[in-house]
């Protein structure tokens, strides 16, 4: 397969003047830019320049120095002008359909509820009330992960199936919930050819997560039954969350699916059916993140980089279009303060609908913690309806569209994706990658990569990482079913951290107090607070607290107890000879480490010392340090 092409521009570009309003009779038309001195980059480089030397020697490069790299190795750049984007792709609902499937996509993304409940009557309850309170579609997690298949009847009573969309997924149970589903609409006397959603086979998600393969055979046959005579069904999905939830970039999401995409082409037409017509049996599942630009722009890469594909698969224009399935990021689900999700949903489900999905699933806040209670249910079906009813965010189709920054963006994760998809293909294939495990290796380097990033505060994530609140009243929730198992592993960034709040809190239960160091203090407040904070916010997100006790004050601080772990804390003014003294009489006493505060610029000035604590470093590491080994 060819390397993914540019895309010609076409008419209809953005407009540099607009038609002059009534009672502005003297111009033909009106000049957005008049009155004010032209743009020019240099210009803004030397006022950006000026600002930066405030704080010390301007970089040569302003906006390098002002630039940063996504996890991609896509360079973010601080400005974007019209020389930076590609030519606009097409209008929606054209190919490539970057900018959407449709050409207006009406007044709504289809709100999909997902129910994972095992107890079938309070499944049941649940979808009808999803239902009643403006979900439009149903997504159904049926088997050891969900409800019962046999029990599909009892969930679905009351459901009008020609009305609701329903979404299978049953793992490796697929075929057998697929038929559950033909069955209870005949029992019913539903005519089949009413029913819409999808049949839910999905082998390589299967493989992917279970490490087990099953029999692709029956999603074949099933594609081939809804060809015929299923005209509202799809028959499989491509389901991008494994990549997604394993640690995989953008790219890596993207570029995974496109080849996962591209094995069932190749199954279905082995089937018999033409290429446009297996194109059609399948939709795509996607991550949505709180990263928002970065959301917009997959969904909108996707959909080009499927339509590529299509094209040179032989599939006609119009059936290159990419059918979208956003659902909220399990990755940045937290189990400490996990209100903040519903901040993270609103963003991701805000991306989106921008981004042009479908449909949207809003995972509820309190997933993690187990099954999810009544109100997190609502707030996720709120989320949507208070960006569409509200705020009236679908009511524009690919309203990103011409912005110079979403559009280079988009065609440099697509580039990247693409790069991903031709070396996935060039070993064999997504199915030979998990086999043979360099899939699993792949997103194992990037997810190493992000967990980095976290320890060493480069990444945050609120309410556990920063400004976490060690006193909160924990949430508890009944167990939820446990899911798939054996697999590619299925990460949340927040768990390192949040796993060492658990052990604060059972020290805490067994001894009354947490875990804590001393923070020894120099000379007056001002000139040291800046940095006994920065030693408080660094220890507080592992459930660890600090005790400040000034220099001077210290005999009778420690009197009773010295601590194994001080941080001495002061300006870089403060001269090693003042504080080694300290030291000295710290360990003589019973202090087992000490630390400083700050990196000094003659690290060999302090060898009285265990380390620095500091901007940059590995604070995950150093907060596990500060626990006694748990035994195993």
């Amino acid at each position: 397969m060819s390397d993914l092409e540019t895309d010609e521009p076409v008419a209809g570009t953005v407009q540099e003047e607009v038609a002059a309003p009534p009672g502005l009779p003297l111009t033909e038309h009106l000049s957005l830019g008049a009155g004010f001195a032209t743009a020019d980059r240099d210009r803004w480089r030397a006022l950006v320049a000026g600002v930066l030397a405030r704080r010390g020697p301007a970089p040569d490069d302003v906006e390098a120095a002002l630039s940063t790299t996504t996890a991609d190795g896509i360079v973010i750049a601080p400005l974007y002008t019209r020389e930076d984007a590609p030519p606009l792709p097409g209008p929606p609902g054209f190919a490539p359909f970057t900018r959407g499937r449709r050409a207006a996509r009406g007044s709504s993304w289809d709100v999909r509820a997902r129910c994972a409940e095992p107890d079938p009557q309070v499944a049941h309850t649940q979808v009808l009330e999803d239902l009643e309170h403006g979900v439009t579609s149903l997504w159904l997690a049926l088997g050891p992960a969900g409800t019962p298949v046999a029990d599909l009847g009892t969930v679905l009573a009351d459901v009008y199936l020609d009305l609701a969309a329903v979404v299978l997924d049953a793992g490796a149970d697929y075929a057998a919930a697929a038929q559950a589903l033909l069955d209870v609409a005949a029992a019913r006397d539903v005519d089949l050819a009413a029913l819409s959603g999808n049949l839910g086979g999905d082998p390589v998600a299967v493989l992917a997560r279970t490490g087990q393969a099953v029999d692709a055979a029956p999603a074949a046959a099933l594609a081939v039954r809804a060809t015929a005579e299923l005209p509202g069904l799809r028959a499989m999905v491509v389901d991008a969350l494994p990549w997604h939830e394993a640690g995989g970039t953008d790219a890596e999401e993207l570029g995974l699916s496109l080849a996962h995409g591209v094995a069932y082409l190749r199954l279905l037409t082995g089937a018999g059916l033409t290429t446009a017509q297996a194109a059609a049996q399948l939709e795509f599942r996607y991550a949505a993140t709180a990263d928002q630009f970065a959301t917009i722009a997959k969904l909108r890469a996707a959909r080009r980089l499927w339509s590529r594909v299509t094209e040179a698969s032989g599939v006609p224009p119009e059936g290159r279009g990419q059918q979208q399935h956003a659902v909220t990021s399990w990755t940045m689900t937290t189990t400490r303060d996990p209100w903040v999700t519903l901040l993270r949903d609103t963003l991701a489900t805000f991306a989106a609908g921008v981004g042009g999905a479908d449909a949207v699933t809003v995972l509820p806040f309190d997933a993690p913690l187990g099954r999810p209670g009544a109100l997190s249910r609502r707030m996720a079906r709120n989320t949507s309806a208070v960006l569409v009813e509200e705020s009236h965010v679908a009511r524009v189709t690919d309203p990103a569209g011409g912005s110079w920054y979403v559009e280079s963006l988009t065609d440099e994760l697509a580039r990247a994706a693409w790069a991903v998809f031709q070396d996935v293909e060039r070993t064999g294939g997504v199915e030979a990658g998990l086999r043979d495990g360099s899939v699993a290796a792949r997103l194992a380097r990037s997810a190493d990569a992000r967990r980095a990033r976290l320890a060493r505060r480069q990444d945050a994530v609120t309410g556990v990482s920063e400004y976490p609140f060690l006193d909160e009243k924990p949430l508890i929730r009944e167990a939820s079913p446990p899911v798939p198992a054996g697999g590619l592993p299925r990460l949340r960034w927040s768990e390192d951290l949040e796993a060492l709040r658990d052990r604060s809190d059972r020290q805490r239960a067994d001894t009354g107090s947490r875990p804590h160091v001393v923070a020894v203090t120099w000379g007056p407040l001002k000139a040291h607070v800046a940095r006994l904070d920065f030693v408080r916010n660094l220890l507080l997100p592992g459930g660890v607290e600090t005790r400040e006790v000034a220099a001077d004050a210290l005999a009778d601080a420690l009197a009773d107890r010295v601590p194994e772990v001080v941080v001495l804390v002061a300006a870089d003014t403060v001269e090693a000879a003042t504080v080694a003294p300290v030291v000295a009489d710290l360990r003589t006493a019973g202090a087992v480490r000490v630390l400083r505060a700050g990196r000094p610029a003659d690290p060999d000035a302090w060898p009285f010392v265990d380390g620095f604590v500091h901007a940059g470093m590995d604070a995950l590491a150093l907060l596990t340090s500060l626990y006694p080994e748990e035994q195993s």
